[in-house]
């Protein structure tokens, strides 16, 4: 038995086509040479979710649904007198919506395949394929190898006194040798930081460096969690507000000013326009979560919980450490944070278009190093409070108001700004 070697494709082909014909789990581990928890992990890891349903019958996958007599919950057709649970509506309007999962994903082996029940049920499937598998496999893989392999407090420290010296005139090399007690990186991987933007010193800061030819290469990212986005991707995401389509999502983005210097986090409800944008000292995980940390503080745990219910960001390093974000100080689930595809700004585009009235004010290439958190305020302020021909010719600060209150709005740095004294422009900040 091979031991210590990734599953390959053809093993895991091996391990769909046993379980189409209902092979034992030990069967089918003895068949590839792999020990039988290993195959039970390799399923329950790489395993997707289906919706197909069943010819004939109405996918009402909710556990009340057998003794449910509720009527005409979608409103649409007051002369309906059928039952709601033999609609197949049902589970994306009814409030009382509970999904009921199929037991035997519990136990070996873990999906449907070769399952004898599954032409007939309505529940929601999983099953084990090969070609997905080996496909998440892979990009798990990549991932896991990619980004600066160190943690926010290293770097930190390595920035604390390697950038001071650099700008001091000294080489790294010169730094590396006098200070080989505190570090234990390399030196190409120093220059690696600096060109990668990880540091506060610059290429520019090294006349040597600026005297060669750039290279092309991928620009290096800090990653708190390189398996962030497993159960995170926008296809869970959809998954996942499939049963409740009308859940509240948050879109959430940064806004780059000079590579290295602040940046701003914002978050964009889509369903009242407004957004909301907080100034970070550094682009990274860290101020993230002590930014989500305030707004906890501040919202309190049951306001937090309704106007954060979902997140929904891009792949960038400084969103790589979700569980800051999806749990509370005490361990207890307050929000849940999904991924776009890479490259897919169209999945949030509500806040990329929302970000044009921030670069009316702010406009590409500008630092944002001389800005305040009050000086955002305002300029939040303005854009919140023009009018959307979207929204009716409401504005965004109106809206949220009406469902959360004006007194939310305050305790966040808002104010409702007059329609002749909004100002959307550079002027705006002086």
């Amino acid at each position: 038995m091979a031991k210590y070697t990734h599953i390959t494709d053809a093993e895991r082909l091996q391990i769909e086509h046993g379980l189409r014909h209902g092979t034992s789990m030990k069967k089918i581990a003895a068949l590839i040479g792999k020990h039988h928890s290993t195959v039970a992990r390799e399923i329950l890891a790489r395993r997707i979710e289906s919706n197909k349903g069943a010819v004939g019958r109405i996918a009402n996958r909710c556990i009340l649904g057998r003794n449910c007599n509720k009527l005409q919950l979608c409103m649409d057709r007051p002369d309906c007198t059928r039952r709601c649970s033999a609609c197949s509506r049902c589970n994306s309007v009814c409030p009382d919506f509970r999904e009921e999962v199929c037991a035997d994903f519990s136990a070996p082996p873990y999906v449907c395949n070769g399952c004898k029940k599954e032409p007939r049920c309505v529940l929601r499937k999983r099953y084990y394929l090969h070609n997905p598998a080996h496909a998440g496999y892979r990009k798990i893989l990549v991932e896991s190898r990619s980004g600066a392999n160190i943690s926010e407090d290293e770097l930190l420290s390595l920035d604390t006194l390697v950038s001071p010296l650099i700008r001091n005139g000294q080489s790294v090399h010169h730094i590396l040798v006098n200070n080989r007690d505190q570090f234990n990186v390399h030196e190409k991987t120093v220059y690696r930081y600096i060109a990668g933007g990880l540091l506060r010193a610059k290429n520019g800061d090294m006349p040597r460096v600026c005297m060669l030819k750039p290279r092309s290469r991928k620009p290096v990212e800090h990653k708190v969690d390189t398996k962030c986005r497993v159960g995170r991707t926008y296809a869970d995401y959809q998954a996942f507000i499939a049963p409740a389509p009308l859940t509240r999502t948050v879109e959430m983005d940064t806004v780059i000013g000079r590579v290295g210097g602040k940046a701003i986090l914002t978050l964009m409800f889509p369903w009242c326009g407004l957004m909301l944008a907080f100034l970070r000292d550094r682009n990274d995980a860290r101020s993230v979560a002590e930014h989500f940390g305030w707004l906890w503080d501040v919202l309190g745990a049951q306001r937090f919980r309704a106007i954060f219910p979902l997140l929904l960001t891009d792949n960038g390093s400084e969103f790589s450490n979700p569980l800051a974000l999806e749990f509370d100080p005490d361990g207890a689930p307050r929000s849940r944070v999904f991924y776009c595809d890479p490259c897919a700004t169209n999945q949030k585009s509500r806040i990329e278009r929302n970000h044009e009235f921030l670069r009316m004010i702010l406009p590409k290439g500008t630092s944002f190093d001389y800005l305040t958190q009050d000086a955002l305020d305002r300029v939040m302020s303005n854009i919140n409070s023009y009018s959307r021909p979207t929204l009716g010719d409401k504005t965004p600060f109106d809206l949220f108001a009406f469902s959360y209150g004006t007194g939310v709005l305050e305790s966040l740095g808002m104010r409702r700004v007059p329609a002749n004294e909004i100002i959307l422009k550079p002027a705006l900040l002086g």
